[in-house]
């Protein structure tokens, strides 16, 4: 048992992992480690909400972990694991959908805006937030870090334990978002109005944290 707040996230492992990751996100993840209860996440349910390929996936999901651990995350002071590893996630994920409005989940602006650049809607990506919800109250979090892209699903998570709450007693700690007092915003190598991306089909635009020495020399040369 620990007197520490437990602090939940999750990486997705779609992609590579760049700089805007680790200074971003990733960075602050080993920090915490220090003074809370982590609980870290590769998040391999929510990577197939939309198209992959099996292969690759496979391939992405492990060395997710690998560069998580590599960058700092250490098993021995935070719980690490895979979300598909641990089928409370969807159990829960299905309860408290149950008790989701339609109508809340039809404002989320980040299921609008993947339809609108062309990604196939169907209900995995709908209900995208619920199991966002699911990961984070099942293990009873205090504290979630999030960006700008995850405050509205956040408030989501808050309501929805507000409402379980309220119907079968006080069992979920209504989860804060934690925001670092210093948050770098690493911006695009191609187009320095947008940020990093891992989904920006320009390779030269991100700098990978498996990048050699002579291919970040390289891409930084021509960077815009």
């Amino acid at each position: 048992m620990t007197d520490k707040k437990r602090v939940f996230s999750g990486l997705q492992p779609t992609g590579d992992i760049h700089l805007g990751n680790y200074l971003g996100a990733l960075k602050n993840w080993v920090k915490l480690q220090d003074d809370y209860d982590p609980v870290y996440c590769v998040v391999d349910l929510h990577a197939i909400t939309v198209d992959y390929d099996p292969a690759i996936y496979q391939r992405e999901r492990l060395e997710a972990a690998k560069v998580l651990m590599a960058c700092g995350i250490d098993p021995q002071r935070s719980l690490f694991y895979f979300q598909s590893q641990v089928p409370q996630h969807t159990e829960l994920s299905w309860i408290l959908g149950t008790m989701t409005p339609m109508g809340v989940l039809n404002r989320m602006t980040q299921y609008k805006d993947k339809v609108d650049k062309g990604i196939a809607a169907n209900f995995g990506l709908f209900a995208y937030p619920v199991l966002m919800a699911a990961d984070i109250l099942l293990y009873r979090a205090h504290l979630v870090p999030v960006g700008d892209d995850q405050k509205q699903h956040l408030e989501m998570t808050r309501d929805i334990a507000e409402r379980f709450n309220n119907r079968f007693g006080e069992v979920f700690p209504i989860p804060d978002p934690l925001i670092p007092e210093h948050t770098a915003r690493v911006m695009s190598l191609s187009d320095p109005t947008s940020k990093m991306s891992k989904s920006d089909p320009n390779l030269k635009s991100r700098v990978l944290v498996l990048d050699s020495p002579d291919v970040i020399r390289k891409k930084l040369r021509s960077a815009v």
